[in-house]
C-alpha cells in the first residue's frame, strides 16, 4: 500500500447507555433516516414522535440491560476488532501501516467524528468497510450518505474506496462455516440449522439485491458445511408492524419446527458482523424461549464473528481487494 491510508469500519449503531433517554435519542436518529423508513415523511413524523418515541424506548430498557456489560456489545466488539486489525497490519508491514478507526451510522462515535479526528493527518485515501455483508439501501447506502459529506469537508479530500458488500466473499463464507463447525464439534450437530438474517418490509426491499444476496450467502454457508437441503432453513427476523416482511419468519419457523417434532436447532445470524440486541436478546433470549415453549428441547445460538480470527482475516482480505490497484 502506498501513501497514508485510513481504514474505517462502520456498523449500524447503539445507544450510549441502556436507559430510556439514551435509547430514545438513538431511535430518533435511526428512525428519522429516510433510508430506514421510506414511507410518507410527513405522516411518519407524527407516528415517530407521537406513537413510537414516547413508548418504545421504555420497552427496550430491559432488553438492553440484559445484554449490556461495561459498554454496548457492538461498540466493545468494534474496538476489539480495530485493535486486532491494527496488530495484524503492523505485523504485515511495519513501515506503511494504515490508520484504523471505527464509527457508527447512528450514535457514537459518528462517521463525521471519526473522520474529523483525521482531518489533520496527511491522508491520501480512505477505505470504508460497512460491516453489512449483504448490500441494502437501508444500511450500506446510509453509511455512504454520511461518509461522502465528511470526506468533502476534509482539507485535502482523500480518495474514497468503498466496500459495497461481501456476501459471497470466500473468507466470509469460510469464517461463518468454521464458527458453526467448531461449535458443533463441542456440542454435537443439531437436527436443523437456521440461518437467520435481518428482515426488511417487502415494499422497501423491492429493487434491492438484499434478499438475493442473503439467499446466496445461506446457500454457500450450507454448502461449506456439507448440509443436505432438509437440514437447514433460511429465515428473516426482527419484523415490526403489520406490513409483510421478507419471509419465512424466524420466530414462526421455530414454532413450526418444534411442533413438527424437531428437538434441536442451531441459529446463526451471518448478516450481523457483531453481536448486538438483535442477536443476543432477540435470538438468544426471545427466540430460544419461543422454540422451547413450542416443544423444542435444545436451542443453540452461534455467536457472530465479532473480533475473532476469521473476522480479522476477512477484513484484511477486503482491504487487500480494494487497495490492490
Amino acid at each position: 500500500m502506498s501513501g497514508r491510508t485510513v481504514v474505517l469500519l462502520v456498523n449500524l449503531g447503539t445507544p450510549d447507555d441502556p436507559t430510556a433517554g439514551a435509547i430514545r435519542k438513538y431511535l430518533k436518529e435511526f428512525l428519522s433516516d429516510r433510508r430506514v423508513i421510506g414511507t410518507n415523511r410527513f405522516l411518519w413524523w407524527f407516528v415517530l414522535r407521537l406513537a413510537i418515541l414516547p413508548r418504545r424506548p421504555a420497552q427496550l430498557v430491559s432488553a438492553y440491560q440484559t445484554i449490556w456489560r461495561e459498554d454496548s456489545p457492538i461498540r466493545t466488539t468494534a474496538s476489539d476488532l480495530v485493535n486486532r486489525l491494527r496488530e495484524r497490519l503492523v505485523v504485515m508491514d511495519k513501515k506503511d501501516v494504515p490508520l484504523v478507526e471505527f464509527a457508527m451510522t447512528y450514535g457514537m462515535p459518528s462517521v463525521s467524528e471519526a473522520l474529523e479526528r483525521l482531518s489533520h493527518e496527511a491522508v491520501e485515501r480512505i477505505v470504508v468497510i460497512p460491516l453489512f455483508p449483504q448490500y441494502s439501501k437501508t444500511t450500506t447506502e446510509a453509511v455512504n450518505d454520511r461518509v461522502s459529506p465528511a470526506i468533502n469537508r476534509h482539507p485535502n479530500r482523500p480518495a474514497l474506496l468503498f466496500s459495497k458488500d461481501y456476501h459471497d466473499h470466500p473468507l466470509y463464507i469460510d469464517a461463518i462455516a468454521d464458527s458453526v463447525a467448531k461449535r458443533w464439534q463441542r456440542t454435537g450437530r443439531p437436527e436443523k440449522l437456521l440461518i437467520s438474517f435481518h428482515g426488511l418490509p417487502i415494499a422497501q426491499s423491492e429493487g434491492d439485491p438484499y434478499a438475493i444476496q442473503c439467499k446466496r450467502s445461506a446457500e454457500l454457508i450450507a454448502r461449506a458445511l456439507d448440509l443436505p437441503d432438509d437440514d437447514w432453513r433460511m429465515t428473516f427476523q426482527s419484523r415490526r408492524g403489520n406490513q409483510p416482511w421478507l419471509q419465512p419468519y424466524t420466530d414462526e419457523t421455530l414454532v413450526q419446527l418444534a411442533k413438527s417434532g424437531t428437538g434441536s436447532v442451531s441459529v446463526v445470524c451471518p448478516g450481523f458482523a457483531a453481536d448486538c440486541l438483535e442477536t443476543l436478546y432477540e435470538i438468544d433470549v426471545e427466540a430460544r424461549k419461543i422454540f422451547l415453549e413450542a416443544g423444542g428441547r435444545d436451542f443453540q445460538y452461534i455467536p457472530a464473528l465479532n473480533a475473532e480470527d476469521g473476522q480479522v482475516e476477512l477484513m484484511l482480505g477486503i482491504l487487500r481487494s480494494l487497495t490492490a490497484n
